[in-house]
């Protein structure tokens, strides 16, 4: 009965240490905002207007005019997210990342899930070693590719309860294998939605580039999915729906 007693005061102190992770992972991740209803309806009507057939992705949207277009011709991949509420954010430092996709801290107790908010930070910048290079700069596949992998990320959110969501932050936090099982389902989710292509161009951009940081490069060898492997991924599921059309979105429409 007494070891069952203190076996039973660990597993609850184990489970309030991840907790308190996971809440000082997503209050760090999201120190920078709230989610403020008003800001998506003021954004969305200040924002320039590009190509008429991708503004009906921008609904509860909110991103920087220099990336817009391109942002949005990503989100036309995932109809899943079309009412999901996301802020796409500049950032100067994203703690060795070039884009995050989390949830906004507020809304995991205050809304449901159908009701949650997102944010995905984007590095105002690529640093290269010689000079750091625009964001909105990267070629096309590029960058459709970086957003596509965060916006599988937030697919891969939408079904988790907040308490499963807080869990998931503690072992993302705490174990490189939980990361790497994270990000190979956000390429998934990507290649899923028809973006493999793109994932793929991204995957070779980072390991090819000859002015990226060495430790960068290393960092997504070890941790994601090699280019050879998506491209199976993308194979695979051409050969089990093989008159699947999932070209784009806007073909259909």
């Amino acid at each position: 009965m007494y070891y069952t007693k203190i076996n039973s005061q660990i597993n609850m102190a184990y489970l309030i240490l991840n907790i308190i992770l996971s809440l000082n992972l997503l209050l760090i991740c999201n120190s920078d905002g709230r989610f403020n209803k008003k800001a998506f309806i003021s954004q969305n009507q200040t924002h320039h207007y590009t190509n008429d057939k991708l503004e009906k992705f921008a609904t509860n949207k909110i991103i920087p005019n220099e990336i817009r277009s391109l942002t949005l011709e990503a989100l036309s991949y995932f109809p899943d997210l079309m009412d999901t509420k996301i802020e796409f954010q500049f950032k100067d430092n994203i703690h060795g990342s070039v884009m995050q996709a989390q949830p906004k801290v507020n809304s995991l107790f205050v809304h449901n899930k159908n009701n949650r908010a997102y944010r995905i930070k984007i590095s105002r910048y690529l640093f290269l070693e010689d000079k750091p290079l625009p964001i909105e700069e990267l070629p096309k596949d590029v960058f459709l590719g970086w957003i596509g992998h965060e916006l599988g990320h937030i697919t891969d959110y939408l079904d988790r309860s907040s308490i499963n969501l807080l869990g998931f932050g503690a072992k993302y936090y705490l174990s490189k294998a939980f990361i790497s099982k994270a990000e190979i389902a956000a390429d998934s989710f990507a290649v899923a939605s028809g973006l493999g292509d793109k994932i793929i161009a991204t995957k070779n951009y980072v390991l090819n580039h000859e002015k990226l940081p060495v430790a960068y490069k290393q960092k997504i060898e070890a941790l994601y999915l090699s280019p050879g492997e998506i491209l199976g991924m993308v194979e695979a599921d051409a050969e089990d729906v093989p008159k699947k059309d999932n070209k784009h979105t806007l073909e259909s429409n």
